[in-house]
């Protein structure tokens, strides 16, 4: 039996309504190999797999990007946007307070939204945004050295 092929960069772009570019693919493949990054990084990468992109460019493809579904955007208090392609799985993240850091934290319990609103306001919930805040293990270990 054999695994189903994944699908190619530019055929998810194609899937999602989006013309292919090869600024978009670039961005979807920094996106994903990055961690978190935020706009002024994803535009090195990008940069540093086609040559030169205006950072309006990025914006723009990141706002059709994250539309679309293919990138999720996350906003830390007092951070600049970060982005990540780790998308439709409703996880959540933690924030180091001291380094900036980001990382996934998935759901504790439940399906997705895993959070029941206590008052929905007749809303049809189907997500939870949770960020957790600390301190990173290599921050915790400066602090005590």
């Amino acid at each position: 039996m054999t695994s189903p092929r994944t699908p190619t960069v530019a055929e998810e772009l194609r899937g999602a309504g989006l013309r292919v570019t090869a600024a978009r693919a670039a961005l979807l493949e920094t996106v994903r190999d990055g961690d978190h990054l935020d706009v002024e990084a994803i535009a090195s990468g990008v940069r540093d797999r086609v040559g030169h992109i205006s950072l309006q460019a990025v914006y723009e493809a990141l706002n059709a990007l994250t539309a679309a579904g293919l990138v999720r955007r996350i906003e830390p208090a007092g951070s600049p946007a970060r982005f990540e392609g780790r998308v439709g799985d409703n996880h959540h993240h933690v924030v180091c307070r001291s380094c900036g850091v980001v990382a996934d934290v998935d759901c504790a319990v439940g399906e997705a939204p895993c959070l029941t609103a206590a008052d929905s306001h007749g809303f049809s919930i189907d997500e939870a945004e949770v960020i957790y805040w600390g301190v990173c293990p290599d921050c915790s270990t400066a602090r005590t050295s």
